[in-house]
């Protein structure tokens, strides 16, 4: 009786594998034109993203580069160990995450306020000249934001400046006062971004039905009201899905920017993981040491990711996977 159990087992198992790779070759029949137009995707991030991951037990080793990475001698944990007990980790970890957090705080919700906010404006000419406005900044290069900051601020000669002195105030040198970078960083990464950031939830809008607005409105509901319980509900799975991935980038402060916003004097609130690498791994040739530090970010970043879309997925239904 066990060998027939045992075998009917098998058998039902065979079956369902049968079942499972039928109706996959029925997919890919049917489907075989998304498939090829996503191939390229594919591709590009198993050769430049998942193939180089190969690269990261130099974090490992004491890498030597005419060794080789599987020739350098293997070093364990040294590297990280150097990074946690070093005098400037909490420095720059506070830094970043600081950062990261200020942007996320500051900078998400704008985007929700300015979609909602545009798709109430009913005259077209208007709402297209505020999305050409707000989408503008989005392709100014970093080097050109940093440069329109420089004058602006600008002790001597920054339009800011010059209306404080014509107040009765004083100049102050904004970029080099360590207290102003993180505000600074945020609200011109904000001014930037806004607009743009806002098409997704704009796109969300626009599928929501008509249907239920009219409804509201013989119902006497308000267009605060109408926000409230139409628009915000409509838009809430696409919020979620944003909220998720941008928290997945807390620790992933951006190095260009920082970098050119970054001096002597500001050096204690500007340096992140990102300009520590940077000095630690292209100026001073450590590279076993710069890719602890960076796998040390990716991990975190990783943990967070994980660690928000399982919340979200229990809280409201909503997630990433």
């Amino acid at each position: 009786m066990e060998n027939t159990g045992t075998l009917s087992g098998r058998q039902t198992r065979k079956q369902k594998r049968a079942k499972r790779l039928a109706r996959t070759k029925r997919s890919w029949s049917k489907n075989w034109e998304l498939y090829l137009l996503f191939a390229p995707v594919a591709l590009y991030f198993i050769v430049f993203h998942y193939i180089p991951m190969y690269g990261v037990q130099i974090a490992f080793k004491d890498f030597i580069a005419n060794q080789g990475i599987w020739g350098s001698p293997w070093a364990g944990f040294k590297h990280f160990e150097r990074f946690f007990d070093s005098f400037y980790f909490w420095r720059i970890l506070s830094n970043t995450l600081g950062i990261g957090v200020y942007e996320l705080i500051a900078g998400f919700p704008i985007p929700i306020l300015l979609a909602l906010m545009l798709n109430e404006v009913r005259s077209g000419r208007f709402r297209r000249f505020v999305q050409t406005v707000t989408y503008a900044p989005h392709f100014f290069s970093t080097v050109v934001l940093v440069g329109l900051l420089s004058l602006f601020l600008s002790p001597s000669s920054g339009l800011l400046n010059l209306m404080i002195v014509a107040f009765g105030g004083e100049a102050r040198p904004f970029l080099t006062e360590p207290g102003w970078f993180k505000s600074l960083y945020v609200w011109s990464g904000v001014w930037q971004g806004m607009g743009w950031g806002s098409i997704i939830y704009l796109a969300a809008l626009a599928g929501i039905d008509p249907q239920l607005h009219e409804a509201a409105k013989m119902d006497g509901a308000s267009r605060l009201r109408r926000i409230w319980h139409i628009n915000l509900p409509g838009i809430a799975p696409t919020i979620v899905i944003m909220l998720v991935l941008n928290v997945g980038t807390v620790l992933g402060v951006g190095f260009e920017k920082v970098f050119l916003m970054q001096n002597s004097l500001n050096m204690e609130t500007s340096d992140v993981i990102a300009t520590h690498v940077y000095r630690s791994g292209i100026l001073g040739a450590q590279y076993s040491f710069s890719a602890a530090v960076g796998l040390f970010s990716a991990v975190i970043n990783f943990i967070m990711l994980v660690s928000v879309n399982r919340i979200a997925r229990r809280i409201s239904g909503n997630s990433l996977w």
